[in-house]
C-alpha cells in the first residue's frame, strides 16, 4: 500500500514539474507606457512576459526583492546586455527592440525567466 502511495505521488510530482517548466505560460502585460515595472522576487520576473511595439524606445524598470545571488543580474542575451540590480533599489534598461520577435531575458544562472515580445 506504502507503494502504491509513494510511486503515486511521485507521479503527480513529475506532472506538476513538467507543467511548471515546459507548459505554463507567463501572464502577458501589453503596453503602451514607456516604463515598465518588472518585480524581481520568489525566483520570478512579474510580469514575466511583456509585448511591446517594435522600434518604440522603452524602460524596464526592474524592482529587485528578492537578495539571492542568482538575482542580481538580469541578462538579455539577445542584445548583448547585462545589468546588475541593486537589492530593494529601481534599476532602469533602455532598450529599442527593432526587430519582431521574442527576446528572452534571464538570470546569469538562467532560472529567473521571462520574454520580451515585440510586435509590429
Amino acid at each position: 500500500m506504502i507503494d502504491i502511495l509513494v510511486n503515486s505521488l511521485g507521479v503527480v510530482l513529475i506532472v506538476l514539474i513538467i507543467y511548471w517548466f515546459w507548459i505554463a505560460k507567463p501572464r502577458t502585460q501589453k503596453t503602451s507606457s514607456d516604463v515598465i515595472d518588472i518585480i524581481v522576487d520568489h525566483g520570478v520576473y512579474e510580469p514575466a512576459r511583456i509585448e511591446v511595439e517594435a522600434g518604440k524606445t522603452l524602460t524596464l524598470r526592474f524592482q529587485r526583492k528578492d537578495p539571492s545571488p542568482c538575482a542580481e543580474k538580469v541578462v538579455f542575451s539577445d542584445f548583448d546586455l547585462s545589468v546588475d540590480l541593486a537589492v530593494n533599489k529601481p534599476t532602469d534598461v533602455k532598450l529599442t527592440p527593432d526587430n519582431v520577435g521574442e527576446y528572452p531575458f534571464t538570470c546569469q544562472m538562467q532560472m529567473y525567466r521571462g520574454v520580451l515580445v515585440v510586435k509590429q
